[in-house]
């Protein structure tokens, strides 16, 4: 890419244009689901009731509203049925039920004035979404002496899709130039600005493409296009930040452009490099769990991840070969500095000075810091899982009211209760023993059915249960429990929302340990290889760890408790969506190693040159801390842009990890992480002997040269302008 720089940016080139091409339409093939587990019992019975018995399980219902007239005039009967008739014939549409035709008072309103007619759109969630977009405007609006509106399941998760679609635009246009604002304000130079910028856009198409490609293979979510967007900027920014700004410090030391290239390809190429497995690992952590809507996330966060490292290796060293010294052109700050000279070291003091005094107040920083962190993370203690519904789309859209109808103004939710099927021969008295045994288990409502079909070994049945309470609520969960631990005579399999929950929360508990293992196990592996020490890996881990207390503190502060509800525009269900966690988890200490490994690369490159521990502390933090604020900062807009969102669980994403990012740059990073390597002294650097003789062979290093140990005594403390940094760049 140094050779040929513009033939390789003309295939960068071309290939961005296919990418765009071939990523067209991407959100039109995602999912809005995948919280459930392929393999659980929920997801068996469900099925089997899809085949069987459509109308036991509906995901689309309409809201018949006949005003004043009431549910049982003649004229609102009698156009209910046609509505109801003309829908049973649709293509697609099966199991069609309504209150007009089963007298169920679960499908009338209390006050009398409305009633739903229930029905299953059948097939994949694609399928589904397509027969819903040709027969929606025929239903929805004013029918003679009602009016109509659609929700169910079905609905809910198209407006969510639609909305999510409409909010990550939004997102990108308000992210694009508050980003290259930042930038400027970082580099000075508007050229050097737009490099970061080019390559983000590269790592966003191309992930479009690649989840294009995958959605002919298996399900992805279309929450996974707001992962690709803020990590494709983000992180893009971040490792082309990290080149560009080693590509500027050996140009202003007097190096030509190729050597400059070359070296920085040498020294904070590498760092890229590991940082972009660090991030891919924790991502690629959630492949581990069955719902597609957490693999779907892994897809994505490793194809950005990789194409941004990958363009900031090729395309941005190319380019850096054409620009030369003009990647310091058009410097917007010379209009605020009144033609003085820019000082590259100017901001490096400044943290040189903030890192000798939290290293001569260690032991009160690493108390206090850890202690803070610790506080934040104490309302996690509380958390309460469940799962997504209706309540995560703003109060102004059509399916979120119709379901705010039926929660508050019906007898029983005819889309949330739990479905009790039963599979092999049975007579009559069994079933209705079974019944008797389902209606008296605490927490029961009410108990409908059987409904049957088939005889002898293919006979099968359905019991509807209602639940007290919330569909999904603890006393739902718990009746889950009792349904599938109750004697039957038959088989028996319990699905609907509150046992999907359960499965879901049991298929994350059991693989959970095996993903965090995996994370833990890589990130030490790669930590040790970057620096050559068994303690350096433990910290990083731990203190990443740390750095996520206040994400998750908050999360269930604002987003389960209902703190600043009012002010963030959502409605809190006192829960959190199961996999939420996991994935914010992921996400974040993904992105926290990143910063991680641009800090301690710095560190481990002087300490090769000098062997001087607490300097290379000072001198590592005095190179990359405002570079890890900048790039935490610009992370977080894009996130914060992301969190803007009406859908409830995006806004939980990327506010959440905007705080995280935040928190980790410039508490982490600052404080926690020089007063524990202060703390450890030179035991930081240890490693036993086969390990080290390991690392000696196969482990990598931003320096040029092999460690050395210093020459001479240990070098006295720097001054305050950071000049003693300036000596040892000088003599390396």
């Amino acid at each position: 890419m140094t050779v040929r720089p513009r033939l390789t940016l003309l295939a960068a080139l071309v290939l961005t244009v296919l990418a765009v091409l071939a990523g067209g339409g991407v959100a039109d093939r995602m999912g809005s689901g995948g919280w459930e587990d392929p393999a659980a019992e929920s997801t068996y019975a469900s099925e089997v009731l899809e085949r069987h018995f459509p109308g036991s399980r509906p995901n689309l219902l309409l809201l018949v509203d006949s005003g004043t007239a009431g549910t049982d005039a003649p004229a609102v009967a009698a156009e209910a049925e046609r509505l109801a008739e003309r829908l049973d014939a649709e293509p697609g549409v099966e199991g069609v039920g309504s209150y007009w035709s089963t007298g169920s008072p679960a499908l009338r309103s209390e006050d009398g004035r409305k009633a739903v007619i229930a029905a299953r759109i059948t097939g994949d969630e694609k399928d589904a979404a397509a027969v819903l977009d040709r027969i929606a405007p025929s239903y929805r609006g004013v029918h003679g002496p009602v009016e109509v509106a659609l929700g169910g399941e079905l609905a809910v998760r198209h407006e969510m899709q639609t909305l999510i679609e409409e909010d990550l635009l939004r997102a990108e246009l308000i992210a694009l130039p508050l980003t290259l604002v930042l930038l400027v304000m970082v580099f000075g130079s508007a050229v050097a600005a737009l490099l970061p910028l080019g390559v983000g856009i590269v790592a966003i198409l191309g992930t479009n493409a690649i989840l294009r490609g995958l959605t002919e293979f298996t399900d992805v979510s279309v929450f996974a296009q707001n992962l690709t967007t803020a990590l494709g900027l983000g992180l893009a920014i971040d490792y082309a930040l990290f080149v560009v700004r080693r590509y500027r410090e050996e140009l202003a030391a007097g190096a030509d452009t190729h050597t400059a290239v070359r070296t920085t390809l040498r020294t904070a190429g590498r760092t890229v490099l590991f940082s972009a497995l660090t991030v891919a690992v924790s991502l690629a952590a959630m492949l581990v769990f069955p719902q597609y809507f957490l693999r779907s996330f892994a897809y994505a966060g490793i194809a950005v991840v990789l194409l941004a490292a990958a363009a900031a290796l090729t395309l941005l060293p190319a380019a850096l070969v054409l620009l030369g010294h003009r990647v310091n052109a058009l410097d917007l700050r010379r209009l605020v500095r009144r033609g003085r000279e820019p000082r590259e070291d100017a901001s490096g003091a400044g943290w040189a000075r903030a890192a000798g005094l939290v290293m001569r107040r260690a032991p009160v920083f690493a108390v206090l810091t850890t202690a803070g962190l610790v506080l934040l993370g104490l309302p996690f203690l509380g958390v309460q899982f469940g799962t997504a519904d209706d309540r995560q789309l703003p109060v102004t859209a059509s399916s979120r009211g119709v379901q705010d109808e039926l929660r508050d103004g019906f007898p029983g939710d005819p889309g949330g209760g739990i479905t009790v099927l039963a599979e092999g021969p049975a007579t009559p008295a069994q079933y209705a023993a079974y019944r008797e045994r389902i209606e008296v288990i605490d927490g029961v409502g009410r108990a409908d059915g059987p409904v049957t079909t088939g005889s002898g070994d293919a006979a099968r049945a359905y019991f509807t249960v209602v639940p007290d309470g919330e569909a999904v609520g603890a006393g739902a969960q718990r009746v889950v429990g009792e349904l599938r631990a109750a004697e039957a005579p038959f088989d028996t399999s319990v699905t609907g929302p509150a046992a999907v929950l359960v499965d879901s929360k049991d298929a994350i508990a059991e693989r959970l340990p095996w993903a965090a293992g995996a994370i833990v196990l890589v990130t030490l592996l790669l930590v040790f290889l970057l620096t050559g020490s068994v303690v350096i890996p433990v910290q990083a881990v731990v203190l990443n760890a740390l750095s996520l207390t206040a994400m998750f503190g908050a999360v269930v502060w604002v987003f389960q408790d209902g703190h600043l509800a009012g002010f963030l525009g959502f409605t809190p269900t006192g829960d959190i969506e199961t996999t939420l966690p996991v994935l914010m988890f992921c996400v974040a200490f993904g992105l926290s190693m990143d910063y991680g490994v641009f800090l301690l690369s710095r560190i481990k490159e002087e300490h090769d040159v000098t062997g001087d521990h607490e300097h290379s502390v000072r001198f590592g933090l005095s190179r990359t801390g405002g570079l890890i604020t900048a790039a935490a900062v610009i992370l977080a807009v894009v996130m914060v842009a992301i969190g803007t969102s009406r859908v409830t669980n995006t806004k939980m994403l990327g506010l959440g990890v905007a705080l995280a990012v935040l928190m980790d740059a410039m508490v982490v990073r600052s404080l926690l992480v020089p007063s524990v390597m202060k703390l450890t002294g030179r035991f930081t650097w240890w490693a036993p002997g086969p390990l080290r003789r390991f690392h000696d062979r196969f482990g990598l290093s931003e320096s040029d040269g092999p460690a050395r140990p210093p020459a001479g005594p240990a070098a006295p403390e720097e001054a305050a302008d950071g000049s003693r940094d300036k000596e040892y760049s000088a003599a390396r």
